[in-house]
């Protein structure tokens, strides 16, 4: 019997125990449902006008993470910035609607809420192509009372999680909830609160982060490849390595399908991934992971351990076409369960 697996699978039944902060980024993802049957020509310009017969919103980036969590039963305390605006209304409805705790949310006129609108257009029955998106985001650097919000808040919803999880979203330092006053801030709290796990997700400043968790992909993972290649394997042990010495802390580095590597306490893990066919959608699958990680290490999973239920949980909401997705626990058991008798399919150490 594979025991990763049968480790994962006894933590499963008690994910309504744990109790996770969302820290970061928080947006609002916005599909609008186009027909092509009601294109009309506009009399003001002469374009088409596309005409809108549906949408759906989804709370999007630490959003993303919280609805994950949210499905997998765990409790999860949001705190972000939005905009006093129509979206971060919406986002907070959204938020609260799949049952997050949003009092630690911070609205204010100095911003605006960070919005993905992702028009969708009718290409058969059932089916749509996605356009190309607008992006709605700040382009000013955080007012220094906003980041001291965000910290103070984040003192006081330590005291009700296991951990934290921090979505640094954006490439731009400084527009954003995770500032650099902000990472200085975490740090210091990682060393104030031993007993807390602190993860953060960030992906252009990954070498910025201290005293904390930090996972990237293989293109977020700081350190220079041979001519601007595509990392190698080789590359990507050394410079995970080195982040993980300059940060003090375990870094976990995905490698799309091929699974991920986990640096901890000077060795490496690597941890399979779950194979998928078919089509998928791979919009969220790194917030779909950090949502199972977040959950095995609150549940005291080991990192790769923790690592590899997030897998599960990514393979899962990729195979859902058109919407940010979630998945359930039962379906994560049904996967993993598949899984039990594979010995082969066990996590490596080296």
């Amino acid at each position: 019997m594979n025991e990763n697996i049968r480790n994962i699978l006894n933590i499963l039944d008690n994910t309504k125990n744990t109790s996770i902060t969302v820290f970061g980024d928080f947006c609002l993802d916005k599909y609008l449902y186009i027909d092509p049957a009601r294109d009309e020509e506009s009399l003001e310009t002469g374009l088409i006008a596309y005409q809108v017969d549906n949408k759906k919103l989804f709370p999007g980036a630490g959003g993303t993470i919280t609805n994950n969590l949210r499905a997998l039963g765990a409790s999860v305390h949001c705190i972000g910035l939005t905009g006093d605006d129509g979206e971060g209304y919406e986002l907070n409805k959204e938020l609260n609607k799949i049952g997050a705790n949003t009092e630690y949310m911070i609205s204010s006129n100095d911003i605006v809420t960070g919005t993905y609108t992702k028009p969708m257009r009718k290409a058969g029955p059932g089916s749509y192509t996605e356009m190309n998106r607008i992006d709605m985001r700040n382009f000013k650097e955080t007012p220094v009372e906003l980041e001291n919000k965000l910290l103070e808040h984040l003192e006081l919803a330590l005291n009700r999680s296991s951990g934290v999880i921090i979505i640094d979203q954006f490439i731009e330092r400084n527009f954003s909830a995770v500032t650099d006053k902000v990472r200085t801030g975490l740090a210091v709290k990682a060393k104030e609160h031993p007993d807390k796990f602190f993860y953060a997700d960030s992906r252009g400043n990954a070498g910025l982060f201290n005293n904390v968790i930090i996972k990237c992909n293989q293109f977020e993972l700081p350190g220079k490849t041979e001519n601007n290649k595509e990392k190698s394997k080789s590359e990507i042990l050394r410079d995970g390595k080195n982040l993980a010495v300059k940060s003090g802390k375990p870094v976990i580095v995905t490698v799309g399908a091929e699974g991920a590597y986990v640096f901890e306490n000077e060795s490496i893990s690597y941890v399979p991934a779950f194979k998928v066919t078919g089509l998928i959608d791979i919009v969220g699958a790194g917030d779909a992971t950090n949502a199972g990680v977040m959950i095995g290490l609150a549940s005291g999973l080991s990192l790769p351990e923790s690592v590899l239920l997030g897998g599960c949980v990514s393979s899962l909401t990729i195979e859902q076409i058109g919407v940010t997705g979630t998945t359930t626990i039962d379906k994560v058991k049904q996967r993993l369960i598949e899984k039990l008798s594979d010995e082969s399919f066990s996590i490596e150490n080296f």
